[in-house]
């Protein structure tokens, strides 16, 4: 059944007057949208449909590397590993192996539809990963909105370095992004050079112009920054949230304790259509975490399970204050 699968096989779910479109190809997420009562859509994620329409990442699942790993090299145990540099901003590994392989998916409900993948260390260590894992990604709609879930298994013989990441793009409404209020929970931002590698410093975003703990306009800065040092609520979720005043459109993205860096992207390279959505990417560790192991990099063992979600909800708020 796998092999029946091309970019433009999608699944549609409802939940009440929710609407998700999700594709075994790379377990993507491709819509997130409610329906009004005259029948109406108001998207709130930036989505696409059929394979080729999608832009700079839309709705990607990035295991098990989120984000860059600097100039694809990396020590894991006493062996110096090379990824495939697949990076167009430099000569760099990005983004995973599995958001353009077909999944496997299960019998799906009309809310919930779960897709599972293995990647194997006779496949993948000839490209730098030399471990093999079983991994499901899940997404639920409910009262509470768009949950998103991940499981990686070690299903290898050896120790391995994971990550997880997500790459949904979101929108209020507004024409572009510099309209729009963000909130980020993150008090650390990774230090990057001039190619977007880390440096090995994390700054203190506090009293900078990318302290955005509270809402602040976008206006025309250029994100492309990974945050850390999560703050969250006493049940542990950090909450990433974007907002037009002046509709009382309210999106946020709510993260539990797997996840410890969220990267912030305006899509100022996108061609044909920059600064049209905000991306907002959970990250279970910073981009380059694989050489900086700190940084939230998991260390999974033969056998061992790591698993998270996210959360995506919506709503109107009506009179919100003016900043």
């Amino acid at each position: 059944m796998v092999n029946e699968f091309t970019p433009d096989t999608e699944i549609s779910l409802s939940f009440e007057n929710q609407r998700a479109v999700v594709s075994p190809w790379g377990a993507s997420l491709r819509r997130y949208f409610v329906i009004d009562a005259s029948g109406g859509e108001t998207d709130i994620l930036w989505g696409y449909s059929g394979g080729g329409s999608k832009k700079g990442g839309q709705g990607d699942v990035l295991i098990p590397f989120p984000g860059r790993v600097a100039e694809g090299r990396y020590l894991f145990d006493g062996r110096v590993l090379q990824l495939d540099r697949n990076d167009k901003e430099g000569p760099n590994a990005i983004h995973g192996f599995v958001r353009s392989l077909p999944w496997s998916m299960q019998p799906a409900d009309s809310n919930r539809a779960t897709f599972d993948v293995r990647l194997d260390a006779g496949t993948y260590g000839r490209r730098g990963y030399p471990f093999t894992l079983d991994v499901g990604v899940t997404y639920l709609l409910d009262h509470r909105g768009l949950c998103c879930s991940f499981e990686v298994r070690n299903a290898g013989h050896e120790a391995a370095p994971v990550g997880a990441g997500f790459h949904p793009y979101f929108t209020v409404g507004t024409a572009l992004v510099d309209q729009a209020e963000a909130k980020i929970p993150g008090a650390g931002i990774v230090a990057f050079n001039e190619r977007l590698l880390p440096t090995g410093t994390i700054l203190s975003a506090a009293g900078s112009e990318w302290d955005y703990r509270d809402y602040r306009l976008i206006g025309h800065r250029r994100f492309n920054h990974c945050y850390t040092r999560l703050e969250r609520d006493p049940d542990g979720l950090a909450t990433a949230a974007l907002r037009d005043v002046k509709s009382g459109r309210l999106v946020e993205v709510v993260m539990d304790r797997s996840f410890f860096a969220v990267v912030v992207y305006t899509g100022d390279a996108i061609a044909d259509a920059p600064r049209r959505a905000v991306a907002i990417e959970p990250m279970t560790c910073a981009t380059d975490s694989f050489n900086h192991p700190e940084w939230g990099l998991k260390r999974l063992v033969p056998g061992e399970t790591f698993s998270g979600r996210y959360w995506v909800r919506h709503r109107r708020e009506p009179g919100l204050p003016q900043k």
